[in-house]
């Protein structure tokens, strides 16, 4: 099980507590963890002492970038199509004539998240969030088309026995994707980026414009829906389409630095 971050236990003076969470992270004894925990210790304090407010949110060109990268990640994980995938999911089993009641094929769906959940933690900082989120997006812009192109099939040319077996494996696949990649890590990943000062207010951004999107999506789709649901898989293809290259050009590699060293890249300094 992950413990809570090293800067959370320093910010609520669990001091011990945030060691054993240092060396965790990094599979170093306390010995090997001793520079970075007096440094993190330190920024906390520091943090604490300077409260941050919404306006310096702004006012900072590293924090707006870093709220600019995380608002971006998780519009693209609304906009990957997530709840209109698992709200058709039982839909796709029975279109694919599997033999399996719908309602046993979203628990296996529901199982397969958790699996993919499990594993993200340990593939995430062995691989680093930055090609996660690439193989992530790429991933399920394919599965997406495919799910879009077999909808296509059933609805538009009325004959779906040369892709019956293609929306299953798509579902698996995108799911598991999802669940490793933009699922978590952009919540990760704002975690990662912001000093304790500001990082609630930062939270609060990225989850007003994750609820809002996720709203818009659920709203609009059943217009898209009503012209044809490949309609809308299609769109959410092209979405992360343009989420693979925001990730290669926008998002910052934040595997194995620490909240120090993030800042400084934010802020353009190079050591």
């Amino acid at each position: 099980m992950m413990p809570e971050s090293p800067y959370y236990f320093a910010g609520k003076g669990r001091k011990s507590e945030a060691l054993k969470s240092l060396q965790f992270l990094r599979g170093q004894t306390a010995e090997g963890v001793h520079d970075e925990m007096a440094e993190i210790q330190a920024n906390v304090e520091e943090a604490m002492a300077n409260k941050g407010t919404m306006m310096d949110l702004f006012k900072n060109a590293g924090n707006r970038r870093a709220l600019f990268i995380c608002a971006g990640l998780i519009s693209f994980q609304q906009l990957s199509g997530i709840n209109v995938v698992l709200f058709n999911s039982q839909s796709i089993f029975a279109s694919a004539n599997t033999g399996l009641d719908p309602a046993i094929a979203t628990i296996i769906i529901g199982c397969v998240q958790v699996g993919s959940s499990a594993l993200t933690p340990l593939v995430a900082d062995r691989l680093g969030r930055k090609v996660m989120l690439l193989t992530s997006s790429s991933v399920m812009s394919i599965g997406l088309a495919a799910l879009g192109a077999f909808f296509y099939m059933q609805l538009v040319k009325g004959d779906i026995s040369s892709v019956v077996w293609m929306p299953v494996p798509a579902l698996i696949v995108y799911n598991i994707v999802y669940c490793t990649g933009f699922g978590p890590l952009p919540w990760a990943v704002l975690g990662e980026m912001f000093p304790a000062n500001i990082k609630s207010a930062a939270s609060s951004v990225v989850a007003s414009t994750c609820w809002t999107l996720g709203f818009l999506v659920t709203f609009f789709y059943p217009s898209l829906d009503a012209l044809g649901s490949y309609y809308a898989f299609w769109l959410f293809a092209v979405c992360m389409v343009v989420a693979f290259f925001f990730v290669l050009f926008v998002v910052m590699e934040t595997k194995g630095l620490s909240l120090q060293e993030i800042q400084d890249r934010l802020n353009g300094k190079r050591n």
